[in-house]
């Protein structure tokens, strides 16, 4: 279980604490930005949650503020009983994360960028051994696996940074956009894994704006935008609450309702 409280994460230009000495204030043209503003919700598991808005609304400081990549303004998260403000490393070791950058070690095989991570994560003999071969057969590598990352292709970044962000089998898994830009048969291995994870009882959020992957894929579904949580529930429940009958629509709806009233205030 993850628990989000009240996250909030502001950004403030660079020389916000001295204006802020000096005056009291922020001009208008250097003004602090609201990334987050007060969210929060439950991720229960042996659900896949899907993370939906546009680019901006908020996706990835949401993920990265709960795996602790970022610090927030306010609020907190606790990953099970752990509060990622008191004991982070605890918090962490719980996660399996790919971010928006998979930043692979492009001098190591796939095998090796796994195995690293791996040992990273306190694994190491045959426990470590077998569950890399089990995600390189789980998402298809066999034809990557002893290839140096230089020269990989999207998909196969991908695949083998999701293997690494799993090798230690963690409760929760966070995945930024991780079929964004894929090829339909890469799509697939991922989707596969998604689900395999869902019948090993883990809990798993991803965010997308890719209609079709989460109304296929997600249990439950978490609209975004400007920061704050517009609509949350199964896909029956945001098309009630964007008052419509398929996803795209709903939030359409949904996002130019709260663009008009944010127009009028």
């Amino acid at each position: 279980m993850i628990r989000v409280e009240n996250l909030t994460k502001v950004f403030y230009p660079k020389n916000a604490k001295k204006m802020l000495a000096s005056n009291g204030q922020l001009p208008a043209n250097n003004a602090a930005i609201t990334a987050l503003d007060k969210v929060s919700f439950t991720l229960r598991d042996g659900e896949i949650t899907g993370l939906l808005g546009l680019n901006g609304a908020g996706k990835s400081t949401l993920m990265r503020l709960i795996y602790g990549l970022l610090h927030p303004t306010a609020g907190d998260v606790w990953v099970n009983e752990y509060q990622l403000s008191v004991n982070p490393n605890a918090a962490r070791q719980q996660l399996g994360v790919l971010p928006d950058d998979t930043g692979l070690y492009k001098r190591l095989t796939a095998r090796e960028n796994i195995r690293y991570f791996g040992e990273l994560q306190g694994l190491a003999g045959a426990p470590l051994e077998a569950a890399i071969d089990q995600l390189i057969d789980w998402l298809g590598m066999h034809n990557i696996a002893e290839r140096r990352a230089e020269g990989f292709s999207l998909g196969e970044r991908m695949k083998t940074a999701l293997a690494r962000a799993i090798v230690h089998q963690p409760q929760h898994v966070l995945l930024d956009e991780p079929t964004n830009g894929l090829d339909v048969i890469t799509t697939r291995s991922v989707r596969r894994l998604l689900h395999e994870l869902k019948a090993q009882h883990r809990c798993v959020i991803f965010s997308s704006h890719l209609m079709h992957e989460v109304s296929g894929l997600c249990d439950r579904i978490l609209v975004i935008h400007q920061g704050r949580i517009l609509a949350d529930g199964n896909l029956e429940a945001i098309m009630a609450a964007g008052k419509a009958h398929n996803l795209e629509d709903a939030f359409v709806s949904l996002v130019q309702a709260t663009s008009t009233e944010n127009n009028n205030a």
